[in-house]
């Protein structure tokens, strides 16, 4: 969300929420507006002749040529990869403290893109610049058209070195950003048509189907998202986030803070304390991956051992970013399918 509510939820709790919420920097639509197609309107050949896509913000950005020097939030980056298709800079969570790839890095080799930022608010513009970008891409967590991780302090002197391309995971199925990631990896010359590519779409569709049939089978199981920082256990609301939203649809039973509790959350989650993470019953915990978080191994609060679900190993890890490439989703789908098919019942 992108209003003057936000300002009063802590950094911390923001990035550790297992739905993001969108606090990035509205940037300036550049490129002329477009009132009718919804995708790529040309594709690209060779790296030559004109381009133009039609974001989720319906804004229409026309290049001359396709982009050669694109700058794009790692997990868009990560996509982007799986598809064929190189960026010259990224910012965003993409190296641990250690040095190792982020999670939302994916495949990539980190050592080959030039890092703009890695955290919350940082941005090298000055950088930026020297890599003549033509085109700056990044994901949306609300329908304001807030790019994500470009900084508010910043927003200005970005949106003036190059055109923005957003991609909205806000308030929709996994399977819409998928599609959208599609169509502007083929529109930058991805290649579509690549066995690769087309196998982890087919697999996909099969995780999705063997998910829908295990929560047919288990309608009691009860699945809750979680995130866990130092002082507080985040419990995430279906609505908003892509993944819950898709999961749900498949059928999945999701532990459902009601609306009152996730208002302080922006309508994304509810924040326990964790004297209170035994709040909701669950019989399966799906935990946030993202370096933001604490990880289930790390958590030591007695009350948090103490669930049933912990206790019972069914503990899984969860993706709130996804990166939208039907590769990295595959994974997903499966392993909460696989969860539900061999879950006892604990809660």
């Amino acid at each position: 969300m992108s209003n003057a509510t936000t300002a009063r939820f802590s950094r911390r709790g923001i990035l550790a929420a297992g739905g993001a919420l969108g606090l990035g920097a509205l940037v300036t639509a550049c490129g002329s507006e477009d009132s009718t197609d919804g995708g790529s309107d040309s594709k690209a050949s060779a790296k030559s002749g004109p381009w133009s896509f039609k974001d989720d913000r319906g804004k229409n950005v026309q290049l001359d040529k396709v982009p050669a020097s694109i700058v794009a939030f790692t997990g868009v980056a990560a996509a982007l990869y799986d598809y064929g298709v190189s960026v010259k800079g990224v910012f965003g969570p993409t190296k641990t403290q250690d040095g190792k790839p982020d999670v939302q890095a994916g495949d990539m080799d980190i050592s080959k893109v030039t890092i703009l930022g890695n955290s919350w608010d940082q941005f090298n513009v000055e950088k930026y610049a020297t890599l003549a970008p033509d085109v700056l891409i990044s994901t949306m967590f609300d329908s304001a058209g807030t790019l994500w991780y470009v900084p508010e302090a910043s927003k200005d002197k970005i949106a003036k070195l190059a055109p923005s391309v957003g991609i909205s995971v806000y308030d929709r199925q996994l399977t819409a950003p998928l599609q959208r990631m599609w169509e502007l990896a083929e529109s930058l010359g991805g290649d579509m048509k690549a066995a690769k590519v087309t196998d982890a779409k087919r697999r996909f569709e099969e995780a999705s189907a063997r998910l829908r049939k295990a929560a047919k089978a288990h309608p009691d199981i009860k699945v809750m998202a979680g995130s866990a920082s130092q002082e507080l256990f985040y419990v995430s609301g279906t609505n908003l986030s892509v993944d819950l939203e898709y999961f749900k649809a498949l059928g999945v039973n999701f532990v459902e803070p009601p609306e009152k509790a996730k208002a302080e959350g922006g309508g994304w989650f509810e924040s326990l304390s964790w004297e209170n993470v035994d709040k909701y019953a669950a019989d399966i915990i799906m935990m946030d991956d993202r370096s933001s978080a604490i990880q289930p191994a790390n958590i030591t609060e007695a009350t948090w051992k103490k669930l049933p679900a912990v206790k019972a190993g069914q503990v899984i890890s969860r993706s709130a970013e996804p990166i939208l490439s039907y590769d990295k989703c595959v994974p997903l789908v499966e392993n909460l399918a696989k969860a539900i098919e061999t879950a006892k019942k604990v809660s």
